[in-house]
């Protein structure tokens, strides 16, 4: 067993899920030990039901408590946040269509998007989709991508990035190397895509390359074993697809961040010793771990903190692999703004609701 000060490492590189509305026992042990470099916030962290003003004030609450254990002025604030299904807010704040709908509305409603998101204290949102909608019975993206072909997809996911930033709020791409093609959700299952890198280059690469030359600072990967290219492990793990893929064909300097290690797709290989520290070598820098699908516990949370900590003491995690990475992510978190949670013009969100409806159509 590593003591504190050991899996501490692990925090800098961990966004972690917070339980409820307020910090259990278990919340408050494990920012204060572990001080998590971020959190992601869901459904579950919003006073639903209630007026604005009293779910508002419930939440900077909670986002000051999150600080005050964690001991960090500066953090990830993170949110998935879409539009369509993938919305966690309460009204007033804008129910935005989903990404297929979107088209030339994207820039215009990311925008929008930034500005509520900044009222609640975030600063990252896990958004656009680059995954392409090529597959008609994919379950777990559909209609959350931006089109069904590179082309579509590219531009479009580019135009709501683009908004995110200009409004002050991190993107980060997801899925790579693409999630579009798969008949099964990764959340349940793991998905395998019979692609050959060249399938990858003509189609699923696209958006992605066309999000890291508007220079997108993070990436997520996808829980996907693709077995033409990697037959061993999948996307989150491989470093023929993170590290010789991302990195050196994509030219990609940024961010590289897990999927949640909480969804079925890979959930049971990070509880094998030496799985992080393999995600770790293969290009991953930061991991989510949301408390969200499997169980609330955090008994997995501290079990991947110690295989980090353990690998490093026994040398099976390169200390310099480690460094390189940390590098990264503080220097995004170093220009990453920190927002005060604040409650919003009725004006704004009245403009709001005339865009989602206007971006429906």
């Amino acid at each position: 067993m590593s003591g504190t000060q050991e899996i501490r490492r692990f925090g800098h590189h961990l966004i972690l899920g917070i339980s409820s509305t307020t910090l259990s026992d278990d919340d408050k042990r494990a920012l204060s030990e572990l001080k998590p470099i971020g959190v992601i916030f869901f459904g579950k962290n919003f006073l639903d039901g209630t007026p604005y003003q009293v779910w508002l004030e419930s939440f900077k609450d909670l986002n000051s408590q999150i600080r005050q254990y964690t001991e960090r002025d500066s953090m990830f604030m993170t949110l998935d946040h879409e539009g369509g299904r993938v919305i966690r807010t309460p009204t007033p704040m804008t129910r935005f269509p989903h990404a297929l709908l979107l088209r030339s509305h994207a820039h215009q409603v990311a925008k929008a998007t930034a500005i509520e998101l900044k009222s609640l204290g975030i600063n990252l949102s896990w958004a656009p989709v680059a995954d392409i909608f090529s597959h008609p019975h994919n379950p777990v993206i559909g209609s959350r991508a931006f089109g069904n072909t590179s082309e579509i997809a590219a531009k479009y996911a580019c135009d709501y990035y683009l908004g995110l930033r200009e409004s002050g709020i991190l993107g980060c791409a997801k899925h790579f190397p693409g999630h579009g093609d798969t008949s099964k959700d990764s959340h349940i299952e793991l998905p395998i895509l019979n692609l050959t890198l060249e399938d990858l280059q003509h189609r699923e690469l696209r958006p992605f390359r066309a999000l890291i030359e508007v220079q997108i600072p993070l990436i997520m990967t996808a829980h996907i074993l693709f077995p033409r290219i990697d037959a061993d492990v999948p996307a989150t793990l491989s470093e023929a697809i993170l590290k010789t893929i991302l990195r050196k064909e994509l030219g990609f300097e940024g961010v590289v961040v897990s999927d949640d290690l909480d969804m079925k797709a890979i959930s049971d290989m990070f509880m094998k010793a030496g799985t992080v520290a393999q995600s770790i070598h293969a290009g991953c820098d930061l991991f989510i771990v949301s408390r969200n699908i499997n169980s609330s516990s955090l008994e997995r949370t501290y079990h991947i903190a110690e295989d980090f900590a353990d690998c490093l003491k026994k040398g099976s995690l390169d200390e310099s692999v480690v460094e390189a990475a940390r590098e990264r992510i503080d220097k995004l978190l170093a220009i990453t703004p920190q927002y005060p949670v604040e409650i919003l013009d009725k004006d704004i969100l009245l403009q709001h609701a005339e865009l989602a409806i206007a971006s429906s159509y």
